[in-house]
């Protein structure tokens, strides 16, 4: 059974290694996994709070492997965090953290990946408007399933001031490089 879709941007890329297909699908799940690390360290200055690239990444990646390596990927996050790596933003880590307030927001990366990477599968992620659509959607899952669990923790009055507001501004901007990225890099690949 493979993993790798062969109609990804993924398949497209390693169609020009001289790896196996199972080798490929390790690798892009190993470099999935740095980027979402690596994503969440880097915190860029917004108003009224910083944001990571995180998201950014948590949407590309399965746009980009398709649903089971791309749900993998954040799955193997997700469970290094548990195991107490400090992979979250923040250098968080742990099962505490994964419950506590951000973890709804932690289970929507997942849900996510699932969504978009059927998807990106269906060829719905090679034009600007289904990369768009597609990243919203992606982003709506993230917070309708942050803004759950945060409420159990801030209130119903509070969540969206806190869970969903600050955040909105820098989303736009991370869907608009993706939506920009996606497309270009299917052209680029033909």
């Amino acid at each position: 059974m493979t993993f790798l879709p062969s109609d990804t941007l993924a398949s497209r890329i390693g169609s020009r290694w001289t790896l196996t297909h199972r080798q490929q699908e390790m690798l892009w799940v190993l470099l999935g996994n740095l980027m979402l690390v690596a994503s969440a360290k880097v915190q860029v200055p917004m108003w009224p709070v910083p944001t990571t690239l995180q998201t950014l990444v948590v949407l590309m990646l399965p746009l980009v492997l398709g649903r089971w390596l791309g749900s993998a990927t954040i799955a193997l996050y997700l469970a290094e965090g548990a195991l107490g790596l400090p992979v979250f933003a923040g250098g968080q880590a742990g099962i505490p953290y994964i419950l506590g307030p951000t973890g709804g927001y932690l289970t929507g990366f997942w849900a996510s990946a699932v969504l978009l990477g059927w998807w990106g599968e269906q060829s719905r992620s090679r034009s600007v408007t289904g990369a768009t659509w597609g990243m919203l959607f992606g982003h709506a899952l993230i917070y309708a399933l942050g803004v759950l669990w945060l409420s159990q923790f801030v209130g119903w009055d509070q969540v969206l001031e806190l869970g969903v507001y600050p955040f909105v501004l820098g989303d736009v901007m991370k869907v608009a490089v993706g939506a920009t990225a996606l497309p270009w890099l299917w052209k680029k690949l033909g």
